[in-house]
């Protein structure tokens, strides 16, 4: 499968200013896959070194912070010379040493010519707990599943060529249109998780993918168990299973009583984050004013979670596959619709997208271009596409543009322009 973190990863690999690199993300995103794939398309030898794995590392780090010395020590344990420029240099589950972690400050320092790529599981939520790390001496990529387009180039290259020539004001033929549709509901339903995805792709059998998504389901509430250090992990697990009843509602504002009753904020605010650093749930927040910058008016106490893979999250809704293939009505499909809409906006997005209310209406996304200038958006899961709470928006703010997301075809009228759900990943592009 093509990454566009590969791309990402190159481009970082030949910055004259370059770091050492930490790719963050949830488990089984493909972070170990992808570090040893860009070794392998653009180095001579590849030193790879895991943490978790071998104790005995963890003493080495600990033993001296010379980055010479540690070159010399690992090359010993690689079995042949690191070379800088040539070797890239793999530090996997680094969190496991806090040694090893701290010694990318004096790598950046002291011995920037050699080429370090590291990943752990929940590093996020390492990073974020308050231990000791190199602020500042290290350059961050963040790995998410698979998005749409990759998971289309995965699928079908034939489809996926026609897509890539997709541009502004181009017309979508009707057939390829009704094929990338199917394509997006398939993906709905295996998601963007690499596993599952070379699941489909070898098997084209959705019970094999159900599995896969249920033992990943089960790994990540195992991982919560680990961690009882300032955060329950009952907690956690209450909020984590509780995503899908928040989301059924009509309003799927986070409410903390539909977890607990008489629950308060105070009480799972920190396993929210928990959640949300690991890379596991998607905050949504509310903006309080449709004005740049949307970071600027953010109303922290207003939120929605999703969750960061729209397959897991229906997986876990359990939502059976015929609804979603023959596109019926049903109760949970606008929710699971937007699930996979931030899942892609935050792939293509430099700033988090926001909700935004006013008067009786809501609408579902907000985002800012390079500009400044705020864009609403608008999600559309079933056929009828009113656009009541857009078109409001539109009478009230008389924006330059706004977008609405749906299975219609591509169509721009006046200031609106629709856009395919499968489209999402060329939003930038289109507008």
């Amino acid at each position: 499968m093509k990454r566009k973190a590969l791309q990402q990863m190159k481009e970082w690999k030949d910055r004259y200013d370059r770091k050492p690199l930490v790719l963050e993300g949830a488990r089984q995103v493909g972070k170990t896959w992808l570090m040893r794939e860009f070794g392998r398309l653009y180095f001579d030898d590849v030193a790879a070194f895991n943490f978790d794995e071998n104790e005995a590392l963890k003493d080495l780090f600990r033993d001296t912070k010379n980055p010479q010395i540690l070159i010399e020590k690992l090359g010993l344990i690689h079995g042949k010379a690191i070379l800088p420029g040539k070797t890239l240099i793999i530090f996997d589950e680094i969190q496991a040493s806090p040694d090893a972690l701290n010694s990318l400050k004096y790598f950046r320092e002291k011995a920037n010519e050699y080429i370090i790529v590291s990943a752990g599981s929940l590093l996020g939520v390492y990073l974020a707990s308050g231990h000791s790390h190199p602020v500042g001496q290290v350059d961050i990529l963040q790995i998410y599943p698979l998005s749409f387009e990759e998971f289309l180039e995965a699928s079908d290259s034939s489809l996926f060529e026609y897509y890539s020539q997709i541009r502004k004001d181009t017309t979508i033929d009707t057939i390829f249109h009704n094929r990338l549709n199917d394509l997006y509901l398939t993906y709905l339903i295996v998601g963007g998780l690499p596993e599952c995805v070379q699941t489909w792709i070898k098997t084209k059998d959705a019970s094999e993918v159900a599995q896969k998504q249920k033992d990943l389901l089960t790994i990540y509430e195992r991982d919560f168990s680990k961690h009882y250090e300032k955060v329950s992990a009952a907690r956690i697990l209450m909020v984590y299973r509780n995503i899908p009843t928040q989301l059924a509602k009509t309003n799927n504002k986070f409410i903390y009583k539909d977890i607990q009753k008489g629950a308060r904020a105070r009480s799972f605010e920190e396993a929210i984050e928990w959640l949300v650093t690991a890379g596991i749930v998607n905050r949504l927040y509310l903006t309080r004013k449709n004005e740049s910058p949307l970071n600027g008016f953010t109303d922290l106490s207003s939120f929605k979670l999703y969750l960061f893979d729209t397959g897991l999250l229906k997986a876990m809704a359990d939502i059976p596959n015929e609804q979603i293939v023959l596109n019926k009505d049903y109760q949970f499909k606008g929710s699971l619709t937007e699930n996979y809409v931030l899942q892609q906006l935050k792939t293509i997005l430099s700033s988090e997208p926001k909700y935004f209310t006013f008067e009786k209406y809501e609408i579902d996304f907000m985002i800012q271009d390079k500009s400044g200038n705020i864009i609403p958006l608008e999600v559309k899961a079933k056929n009828s596409v009113s656009s009541v709470s857009l078109n409001a928006y539109n009478k009230r703010f008389v924006p330059k543009l706004r977008i609405r997301y749906s299975m219609l075809n591509y169509k721009k009228d006046e200031n609106m322009i629709n856009i395919p759900l499968y489209l999402i990943g060329k939003t930038t592009e289109l507008i």
